[in-house]
């Protein structure tokens, strides 16, 4: 997502509520499953990249999680989220970046990014996250991505996207990190259209 998105961005979370957005769910289920299969302890470090306001933050503090970061390139996006939270806003680390402008202080055992690195479409900044994720990530930590898959939009918010297959993503970070599953799904947008998502978890080699 290129720095001058984010006006895009800090414009679609003014002027629009949850229900008028394609990505909002109710329930990130299938994000919280491949979360619970890392088996971390309440302890791990996680990070949401481009979380928004999306309610996994909300789940994962209710499962007891206790060290969580939510990045996003808009900080109409977080501040959203933290009213919702209330007093809760304080049990989480909020940071204004984009991502690949990411400057992380400490390394993280999940890392989780719902639909944001697909926004990068250029290879130099594909590289960027690469590269940070690599540096980031503790050894033996959790990669969490997912993805338009190739039978899902082409675009998304009216900005161009990668797709990618279980393939292309595990090429993309097969240099540090291994593939441990992965898992297709169709998104139901609050429009009742549908998204094909494509979501891998992998491991940080050692």
């Amino acid at each position: 997502m290129q720095t001058d998105k984010k006006p895009h961005w800090d414009n679609i979370y003014q002027t629009k509520e949850p229900h008028q957005v394609s990505w909002t769910q109710k329930t990130p289920a299938t994000s919280l499953e491949l979360i619970k299969a890392c088996k971390l302890s309440k302890d791990s470090k996680i990070i949401d990249i481009g979380g928004g306001d999306s309610l996994l933050v909300d789940h994962l503090l209710d499962l007891g999680y206790k060290n969580i970061s939510v990045l996003d390139i808009s900080e109409v996006a977080l501040e959203r989220a933290k009213k919702r939270l209330g007093d809760r806003q304080h049990e989480v680390n909020w940071i204004v970046s984009n991502v690949t402008h990411f400057t992380p202080s400490e390394s993280y055992d999940c890392w989780h990014d719902r639909a944001a690195f697909h926004f990068l479409t250029e290879n130099k900044d594909i590289d960027t996250y690469k590269e940070i994720v690599t540096n980031n990530i503790k050894a033996g930590g959790s990669l969490i991505i997912g993805t338009f898959s190739e039978d899902g939009p082409e675009k998304c918010s009216g900005i161009p996207i990668t797709q990618y297959t279980e393939i292309t993503l595990e090429n993309t970070f097969s240099q540090s990190f291994e593939r441990k599953e992965s898992i297709r799904i169709d998104h139901t947008t609050p429009f009742n259209t549908t998204q094909n998502f494509v979501f891998c978890r992998f491991n940080k080699l050692t």
